[in-house]
């Protein structure tokens, strides 16, 4: 048997993994690359095998990195199930098509650009809106805890990984003469208490593990005073400096996390807003998609949810769907808290709202999730003093605010803790999915505090197990 990782080793995008064996090939996640010029050249040559001989893939769940590049696997000739939880399966469908519009829309902009100089030069998207609709006819739902078989050789069990609605591990189980092998790939952890979703299922054995990094250097604050700072940076935009506060935020498990939290701090009396605004219709769809999931959230957002229908007097949440009324927000010059998308602000609507209120020292900017290398958001966080825009210079003058607790991402103590409850040491550890320094970090403390050896793979290496 081989494993191959095609993405998200050494860096934290572009998720993917091949198992080869004599008589299956399948994968395990398909995502997009994403951050910075290199990223698009990544996708178009993603694939270094041909995806009509693709099998099935296991999904961890929704996330772009980890299932932007199914509509191309489809589009390229693959025609076998895409395996998935429930939750999962339905996020795809607003997700994918999101993604392939945003894509045609890209590179229609692209094209008339560089018609002016070359003009007999055209580009094509990664994949089409037809596209990615042809690949959700291949989703399949699979329940938590119950096992599959999609290939007489292969057994899979998806567990719930608390990162976001419908994320999962997979355990599984390959046969083979030489003897039996169990993998189990991590896929993107959540922290323990996080908000919406249960915490990380532990798995007691495996022979391989494949465990993400994203957080592998850090330690996230501690949700009391994360909730402090939140607090503070709110109230202080809003009263004190009459500004408005603008949050980047993923579309999915992100926006909804900070809509449970304002509503939380909100009948703890901390905040006195009443308006909250959600500029984005995927944000919108997702939050949908997430209240027909009450099976699978945790007890304190249940609460929540009975809270607001019992309540007349409560935060206004208005989810702004065309792009007139986005437009219209720019017009706010101060009491507006914004949520928008992209989470690393190098696209969609989040772009505008930052032109418009990030050159005003009134305004702040609430950053609350990873920002990959080369993002906008990365370099708000680095400290820039000034971005470009939409081709436009634009200082930096509002606050920023990088709110760590929020994430859902487990740190490194999550991290170390969920390997712990293995009963005894993996053959093999690989660390995926964080950039190298947090993967080195992440190394390092499972070798301290487990006595166990861990290794990073390199982008398309392959192993034999």
């Amino acid at each position: 048997m081989q494993l191959t990782f095609l993405g998200a080793a050494g860096e934290v995008t572009g998720s993917s993994y091949l198992i080869e064996t004599v008589t299956v090939r399948f994968l395990v996640d398909c995502g997009m690359f994403q951050g910075g010029r290199e990223a698009d050249r990544k996708n178009r040559t993603a694939f270094k095998f041909d995806p009509q001989t693709i099998d099935f893939v296991l999904l961890t769940h929704a996330h772009i990195d980890h299932s932007g590049l199914l509509p191309r696997l489809s589009a390229w000739g693959f025609r076998g199930p895409v395996y998935c939880t429930a939750a999962t399966a339905d996020l795809l469908q607003v997700m994918l098509k999101d993604s392939a519009h945003i894509q045609e829309k890209e590179i229609e902009w692209r094209n008339k650009s560089h018609h002016r100089n070359r003009p007999t030069q055209e580009f094509a998207p990664l994949y089409t809106v037809t596209q990615a609709e042809s690949l959700l006819k291949l989703l399949c739902r699979v329940d938590y805890d119950s096992e599959i078989t999609p290939h007489p050789s292969i057994c899979c069990r998806f567990r719930d990984a608390g990162h976001i609605l419908g994320s999962s591990i997979i355990e599984l189980w390959v046969k083979q003469p030489s003897g039996d092998k169990k993998i189990v790939f991590s896929g993107d952890l959540g922290q323990p208490g996080h908000p919406i979703v249960r915490d990380p299922t532990f798995i007691r054995q495996a022979d391989i593990v494949l465990i993400e990094s994203t957080y592998g250097n850090r330690l996230h604050r501690s949700m009391s005073s994360t909730m402090n700072e939140l607090v503070e940076a709110i109230n202080d935009t809003l009263i004190n400096k009459a500004g408005n506060v603008i949050i980047p935020a993923f579309t999915v498990g992100r926006t909804q996390d900070l809509l449970f939290l304002l509503i939380d701090l909100y009948r703890q009396k901390r905040l006195k807003i009443t308006d909250i605004y959600v500029d984005s219709p995927m944000a919108h769809a997702a939050t949908e998609i997430t209240l027909q999931h009450i099976a699978v959230l945790d007890k304190e957002t249940s609460d929540a949810l009975q809270w607001m229908n019992q309540n007349i007097k409560k935060p206004q949440i208005h989810f702004v769907q065309d792009i007139e009324e986005s437009m219209q927000l720019n017009r706010i010059k101060h009491g507006a808290i914004i949520i928008s998308a992209s989470g690393m602000c190098d696209a969609g609507r989040i772009k505008h709202h930052l032109k418009y209120n990030l050159d005003r020292p009134e305004c702040s900017i609430l950053i609350t999730g990873f920002q990959a290398e080369r993002t906008l958001g990365r370099r708000l966080v680095d400290g820039a003093k000034q971005v470009k825009i939409f081709g436009q210079d634009i200082r930096v003058k509002a606050a920023i605010y990088t709110i760590g607790g929020l994430s859902a991402h487990a740190d490194q103590a999550d991290l170390v803790n969920w390997l712990s409850h293995f009963q005894k040491m993996p053959e093999k550890i690989f660390v995926v999915h964080g950039e190298l320094i947090n993967a080195l970090a992440l190394t390092s403390a499972i070798k301290q505090q487990l006595g166990w050896t861990a290794c990073i793979p390199e982008h398309l290496s392959t192993v034999t197990l």
